[in-house]
């Protein structure tokens, strides 16, 4: 297990192998970012990466973040804490529950504070982290899902990951990528990695009123990437047609999914591929982007 954050994890790239892929014409090759690490999974160890080398830099005692009930990013946060040094707490939407990430929580020795609904909506103030920073000074505040130009510039680093790959695959190039999106920030690592020699496809995981645009606008521009809507119907919204997708993609290819992010970024692609929107020759990267952890709040 790598235990330094300052030498990231490698991700196979694996190509897939699914029905309406090969009656399109369209190659896919996945980004399996599930594999990197058993706690700090998936795109989350990308997005801390600067947040950690910040907090070493400067001393901090210990880390700060927010997040849900079954959040990927507190989950692997936690798990970051512990494995390098830094002392964890959360903060968190809602009241008070005892769920399978949150005894994680807990057991990874995280100090937990549940804000409710109208005090977590308050993240987005100006003076939001004041009384935090007054409760646990020197610590280092990381914004929910580890977004910001920090987490961005960490994600750039899953560009290099992909490319070097590609000879394995036979591979001299490829066309685009497509990944899940919940905040916008491993999206825009992409986008500024790429600096407009491949297109990035977003698959909006949470409903348009998220600020998802606003914050990705505010990273990398207007240029370099499409959002597609994908949350059917709202955040954390799963249904039988999505279960039941899922089910059939992972006995296609033997790849674990999960529903709020994976699972509808390749819904997304299926509907797009299905309606003529990809032409027939096309190379695209997926990225998984790991959070299987969080299967558990709805299996």
């Amino acid at each position: 297990m790598n235990t330094d954050f300052t030498d990231l994890p490698r991700a196979p790239l694996q190509l897939l192998k699914l029905p309406w892929l090969e009656q399109a014409g369209v190659q896919a090759a996945m980004l399996r970012l599930d594999l990197i690490d058993p706690l700090i999974s998936g795109n989350k160890w990308f997005k801390l990466r600067h947040h950690l080398l910040a907090a070493r830099a400067s001393g901090a005692p210990g880390l700060i973040s927010l997040g849900g009930n079954h959040s990927n990013h507190l989950h692997a946060l936690a798990a970051a804490g512990r494995r390098f040094g830094f002392a964890t707490a959360g903060l968190l939407r809602g009241h008070a529950q005892q769920t399978p990430t949150v005894l994680d929580l807990q057991r990874l020795g995280m100090q937990l504070h549940w804000l409710g609904y109208g005090g977590y909506r308050a993240r987005h103030q100006a003076d939001f982290w004041l009384p935090w920073q007054s409760q646990y000074p020197g610590w280092h505040c990381i914004a929910e899902g580890g977004g910001g130009i920090d987490g961005a510039l960490g994600c750039a680093a899953i560009v290099e990951q992909a490319r070097a790959q590609l000879p394995a695959l036979g591979w001299d190039d490829y066309d685009a990528w497509w990944l899940a999106v919940g905040t916008g920030t491993t999206l825009a690592g992409l986008v500024l990695a790429e600096a407009g020699a491949h297109g990035v496809h977003g698959a909006l995981a949470v409903p348009s009123d998220y600020g998802v645009q606003e914050n990705v606008r505010a990273l990398v521009g207007e240029h370099g990437y499409h959002l597609h809507d994908a949350c059917r119907g709202g955040f954390a919204c799963i249904d039988d047609t999505l279960l039941r997708f899922i089910d059939d993609t992972e006995q296609s290819t033997g790849i674990p999914l999960e529903a709020l992010y994976t699972g509808k970024l390749l819904m997304a692609l299926r509907e797009r591929v299905s309606g003529g929107h990809i032409a027939r020759g096309t190379r695209l990267i997926v990225v998984h982007s790991g959070g299987l952890q969080g299967r558990r709040g709805y299996l």
